[in-house]
């Protein structure tokens, strides 16, 4: 017999699942709607415009961050620890931020070059400081007038 602490847990699961389902295909309505008034309004303009040559712009990847979104998280990760951080950890406070998948080794390099960039530009600004630390690996505080 099933323990009831494991079937509680699949039926929240399967709940939250459920949930998502639905919130999807409540998006995928609209942007169908979306997308229906957008073609009448060209054809409102253009009578005789082929929308099937208008191809779909694919979308970014899901790693991609907002305009200053990796900075705000790596400057708050300097904040408040009471330690230099290496450029690994912080790629690691970023991909937690953001609800990317920690484990997927590429995507960490990928988001520890993101960190890497962004730290070498506040160090250039003099918003941080970096040294070398253990394992030749840079570890960067904040600077005493940022703090």
């Amino acid at each position: 017999m099933a323990e009831p602490h494991v079937v509680t847990a699949l039926i929240r699961k399967r709940a939250e699942i459920a949930g998502q389902i639905e919130h999807t295909q409540t998006q995928l309505r609209q942007l169908v709607i979306d997308l229906d008034n957008l073609d009448a309004t060209l054809r409102l303009f253009k009578p005789d415009i082929d929308l099937e040559e208008i191809r779909p712009k694919p979308l970014p990847p899901r790693h991609h961050a907002f305009k200053g979104e990796v900075s705000r998280i790596v400057l708050s990760a300097l904040r408040q620890s009471d330690r230099p951080l290496t450029t690994h950890d912080l790629a690691q406070h970023v991909m937690a931020g953001r609800g990317l998948n920690t484990a997927d080794k590429r995507l960490v390099r990928l988001v520890g070059k993101r960190v890497g960039a962004c730290l070498r530009h506040h160090r250039n600004r003099g918003l941080v400081q970096s040294k070398r630390g253990p394992e030749t690996h840079l570890v960067w505080w904040i600077t005493r007038s940022m703090a």
